[in-house]
């Protein structure tokens, strides 16, 4: 059976040396957060996650969900492993203090996340959601709503859902068909069917709080007309607690391809009691919160099945015996060498280690972001961080979910015909990532929100503030000479970010579907000169390390020849972004639906 370990090694790298997460702690007056807290946090973690997560994600596959009469059972173990999840406080870590939680940063828990969602994604799904449930009624909610609601969610008592699509409008919400009838009493009577609602109904928790999306009967049509509704599972009652069952109920599970331990369900109101949360007709930006939380989410799952992957392909490479090394015999004594010898399978360990740590650089990066976005006191630092946060959001979930799917693909090859066959575990894994690109909006849609909403919509102030931070960075290490020419690639890319935009933003004055032409492709440019940036901050810290003299000398040096790796193989596919960027939609466009 596939095992876990949680990279600790590398997270210290990323949060301690590269980040400096403890001096933000520190200026955002989080001093509970030392530095041997946050390590014994964190081996805690790692422990839990091998011990306990870990060992279910192949049984849960297995067996996956059972639902009988809209009663939802999930596999053996879950709910056992959720209450010892409660209980040792990892999902409160990040909650506020008078609802139960410890107040830690959001940049601890997320790193905590990375470890639950790599052990096993599917049950990360069940906290997972709830934490944006939270978020959300935390931001938009009454005072009354947060009191009810986030002291039972806070612990994971009860858990939490969006609904939003439905089965005849996907990603088009506008369409919703789900109505919300005021009653007299200031609540709302909801009706309506909501499809793909992970979680929805599960047997872990004593109550389930959904989030959803619906229409009053005089709401304008469209995206300005939808409402967001709290519809409890379980109405509470006068105390607080579980009171009479809600008129809704879980119609089918969905069957398919992977997180199968995860239930995906059709949920069905029947004239179920709601409450409104946030102003009439502006559900959509209510839910945002929660679905900006997600999206953030679903790109680290990119980097959590990479890793899971990565870490089973590694060690097979090591251990399985296939023909000499092209250059003679490494291991004389046995039959054959280990495989690892062989350039192509060197080429795809690498390619899984560099988008891996890239991505979790990626991954810390953003939550300092949500850390000073949520912690500091000063206005336009918030401001800058929200501001950064918007921009990443989009590129998080689709470039890490695009390269995630990318190494988890490479992991199975690695492990050549074993890699089919279910009991190496990386089939399960392939099964389980593919999700990724396709949920939270497809990475279709988060590139036409990155170029048409973010970049231009911003008039280019969003990526403009980005390229600026680079362009700092290549200006204070110009002197050095080790790393001269990746800092001369990063600056020039820099710069084309910028030209790419402006040729695009020209076409698409005279042709709109310029934009949806280009936005994959700028995304992924995006993505690779982003990581280039990453890439060479960790590469120059553990230049650093070496010459201030450390026993950790392999680490480092792993760190600079992954770096070298990157930017000699990876980093050149962004030239073919531009290249197909600039191709421009006719070529996409000009055949008509018939000559398909």
């Amino acid at each position: 059976m596939p095992e876990y370990n949680a990279p600790l090694r590398d997270m210290h790298f990323v949060m301690d040396e590269v980040l400096d997460f403890a001096a933000g702690y520190e200026a955002y007056g989080l001093e509970d957060a030392t530095p041997d807290l946050v390590s014994a946090i964190l081996e805690e973690g790692a422990k839990f996650t091998r011990d306990v997560l870990a060992p279910l994600n192949r049984t849960g596959d297995e067996e996956g969900c059972h639902i009988d009469n809209g009663v939802v059972t999930t596999p053996e173990g879950f709910k056992e492993a959720y209450q010892q999840y409660c209980d040792n406080g990892w999902g409160s870590m990040t909650g506020p203090a008078e609802y139960g939680g410890q107040a830690l940063p959001a940049s601890l828990g997320l790193a905590i996340g990375e470890m639950v969602a790599s052990a096993n994604y599917a049950f990360s799904m069940y906290p997972g959601l709830s934490h944006g449930c939270a978020a959300a009624i935390r931001a938009h909610g009454t005072q009354e709503q947060k009191d009810l609601y986030l002291s039972k969610l806070t612990p994971g008592t009860w858990t939490g859902t969006m609904c939003l699509t439905e089965p005849h409008c996907g990603t088009d919400l506008g369409l919703v068909k789900t109505r919300a009838v005021p009653q007299a009493d200031g609540s709302y009577k909801v009706t309506g069917t909501k499809i793909f609602i992970s979680c929805g109904e599960h047997d872990m928790a004593e109550n389930i709080i959904h989030l959803v999306l619906a229409k009053l009967p005089d709401a304008p049509a469209g995206t300005k007309g939808i409402s967001l509704f709290i519809v409890p599972k379980f109405l509470p009652d006068a105390s607080g607690e579980n009171g009479e069952r809600n008129s809704l109920i879980c119609g089918s599970l969905e069957h398919k391809m992977g997180i199968k331990a995860s239930a995906t369900c059709v949920m069905n109101f029947d004239d179920a009691t709601g409450f409104l949360i946030g102003d009439v007709n502006k559900g959509l930006n209510c839910m945002f919160t929660m679905m900006n939380h997600a999206r953030l989410g679903t790109g680290m799952q990119g980097l959590c099945h990479g890793e899971a992957s990565y870490q089973s392909a590694l060690a097979y490479a090591k251990d399985r015996l296939q023909m000499r090394a092209l250059s003679g015999p490494v291991a004389p004594e046995k039959a054959a060498d280990p495989i690892i010898v062989h350039p192509d399978v060197r080429r795809m360990l690498l390619t899984m280690k560099a988008f891996n740590e890239g991505n979790r650089a990626l991954t810390y990066y953003t939550a300092q972001l949500l850390d000073q976005a949520h912690y500091s006191q000063n206005e336009d630092e918030r401001a800058a961080a929200e501001a950064q946060l918007a921009f990443l959001t989009p590129i998080c979930k689709a470039f890490m979910t695009e390269t995630g799917l990318e190494v988890t693909s490479l992991g199975m090859q690695v492990f050549g015909g074993h890699g089919y066959i279910r009991e190496w575990g990386q089939e399960q894994q392939m099964r389980d990532c593919r999700i990724a690109p396709i949920y939270e909006g497809t990475n279709g849609i988060q590139a036409l929100d990155l170029l048409g909403r973010k970049v231009l919509g911003s008039q280019g102030k969003l990526l403009a503030a980005f390229t600026k931070q680079v362009h700092k960075f290549c200006q204070a290490n110009e002197g050095n000479s080790q790393f001269a020419a990746e800092l001369a690639k990063l600056s020039q890319l820099n710069g084309q970010w910028g030209e790419i935009t402006q040729r695009v933003a020209g076409r698409a004055m005279q042709n709109r579907e310029e934009v949806g032409a280009s936005s994959m492709d700028f995304l992924m440019f995006s993505g690779y000169v982003i990581h280039a940036f990453l890439w060479l901050k960790m590469a120059m810290v553990a230049q650093q390390k070496l010459d201030a003299g450390t026993s950790e000398e392999d680490f480092y040096k792993a760190k600079l020849a992954t770096q070298n790796f990157y930017f000699k193989r990876l980093l050149p596919r962004a030239q073919a972004h531009v290249e197909a960027l600039d191709a421009g939609a006719d070529s996409l466009m000009e055949m008509t639906a018939e000559q398909f």
